[in-house]
């Protein structure tokens, strides 16, 4: 036991709890000290978690979590990413009689994705799925419309049988490996029935990808996306990912090669990518557009995860995309969060000539998740689909390419009128285009940030190598 060793996750937990409650003592016109309080709480937990990267990788708690750069990386994009979804939701929740439960819920979710990460035990992978689930159900219903409750009824619906179909993978490996750490599963798995093996890795496969958005747990993304608040949509699409990922990631790499598990995530990432390229195409509006957008990008993240073992690559490969992606799809929600009234692709026409730097900020976040250069997400593509090719799966990297360019066109239909002239209605309106001042500012530090992370890249992967 070492208590020590998880003060970042301690603080984000405390975070929650102290919003939560001490939310309930404070009157709606100073809700804006649960909002500090959380603040607070994250920062506190991105300087520990930097601390952390610097001491060497151990298990704690009997080897049931580890803490080493995986998770390390993992405190700080989650913990990052939540700070940026506070900020550009502060005119959205400011002043909402549910706006320190709108914090409590964020932390405690986020809490859930660190736990994800860092699980390297069967029983913890189930308690940080439910920690990351749960609030995340509430905080998708908070928006309290039609469009909103049918939103969270989804999630929390796919969630609860993707949850069940994780817990029946536990009991299945608990049964033939008789121990549920990871440690004692690459050892005991080797000699077990493969089908019973294979039966058990794709049930708890299933519950992780509902938490990362890909195929088969993708449905609820771009319902969720577009039905619920900018707070809820743009967490949703960002931070559960980081968890789940990780955790697949690190699951994979602790089991014997019973089954080509390298085959089966691969099948999964292509899937995703495609699958969520060919659904952007036919979307108008920004937010689906952003959820399928989400369920793409997952399928390039899961390149890593399919060579997880075989190349020495994957593992940064993985946390520098994560980093970039989080950044940049925060940016595109910070705009879309800026402007809520704009439900309609062609309705940001004009755009660049009334608000040139939101415009911009959107420009660089959307190529960004093209992978642009010199964007991160670039960076992170490269990185990925070289482990791809050294870990001997050169097809997946090809696929990657293939829908990168196929994501060029939906991606287009929302930048061409951007900076298309703008409709004489639009300009002949006075205010026209008026921005939710901490969401247009939140949109263009984000952007500027991705750019910065692409730039120095270099850094960073030394860092998380």
């Amino acid at each position: 036991m070492d208590a020590l060793a998880l003060l970042p996750e301690i603080c984000l937990l405390t975070g929650g709890l102290l919003t939560l409650i001490g939310g309930s003592f404070l009157p709606r016109r100073r809700q804006w000290v649960a909002r500090w309080v959380a603040v607070v709480a994250l920062l506190a937990t991105v300087v520990l978690a930097g601390v952390g990267l610097g001491e060497p990788s151990r298990h704690v708690y009997d080897a049931s979590y580890a803490v080493d750069v995986s998770t390390g990386a993992a405190r700080i994009i989650v913990a990052v990413a939540t700070l940026v979804v506070i900020c550009l939701g502060v005119d959205e929740v400011s002043g909402d009689a549910r706006e320190s439960e709108t914090y409590a819920l964020l932390l405690l979710s986020a809490v859930g994705a660190v736990v994800l990460a860092g699980a390297s035990d069967l029983l913890v992978l189930a308690v940080g799925y439910l920690l990351a689930s749960i609030p995340l159900y509430a905080l998708v219903g908070l928006a309290r419309t039609a469009a909103a409750a049918e939103a969270a009824m989804k999630t929390y619906l796919l969630g609860a049988l993707l949850g069940i179909s994780l817990l029946l993978g536990v009991t299945v490996l608990y049964g033939v490996a008789g121990a549920t750490t990871y440690t004692a599963l690459g050892s005991r798995l080797a000699d077990a029935p493969s089908a019973a093996v294979a039966l058990g890795v794709v049930a708890v496969l299933g519950g992780l990808m509902f938490k990362a958005g890909g195929v088969p747990g993708h449905f609820w993304v771009p319902d969720a996306a577009e039905g619920t608040g900018s707070v809820a949509a743009s967490f949703l699409t960002t931070v559960p990912k980081v968890g789940a990922l990780v955790a697949a990631f690190r699951l994979l790499s602790a089991l014997p090669d019973v089954v080509d598990w390298a085959v089966l995530v691969a099948v999964l990432a292509v899937a995703s990518m495609t699958l969520g390229n060919l659904a952007a195409l036919q979307q108008t509006d920004p937010r689906r557009l952003l959820g399928w957008s989400t369920v793409s990008q997952v399928g390039y993240l899961l390149l890593p995860v399919a060579v997880a073992g075989r190349s020495e690559l994957a593992a940064p490969a993985l946390l520098l995309y994560l980093a970039a992606y989080a950044l940049t799809n925060l940016a595109a929600f910070a705009v879309v969060a800026a402007l809520p009234a704009r439900r309609d692709l062609a309705s940001y026409r004009g755009l660049a000539g009334s608000r040139p730097g939101l415009a911009a900020a959107l420009l660089i976040s959307l190529l960004g998740l093209l992978g642009t250069p010199p964007t991160a997400v670039f960076v992170g593509k490269l990185t990925v689909a070289t482990a791809a090719w050294e870990g001997g799966s050169a097809w997946l990297a090809v696929a990657l390419v293939v829908n990168t360019v196929l994501s060029l066109f939906y991606y287009l239909r929302w930048i061409v009128p951007v900076y298309g002239p703008a409709e004489p209605t639009e300009r002949a309106a006075a205010g026209a285009f008026m921005a939710e001042p901490w969401a247009a500012g939140t949109a263009s530090v984000a952007a500027a940030s991705s750019l910065v992370l692409g730039l120095l890249a270099g850094g960073v992967w030394a860092v998380v190598s």
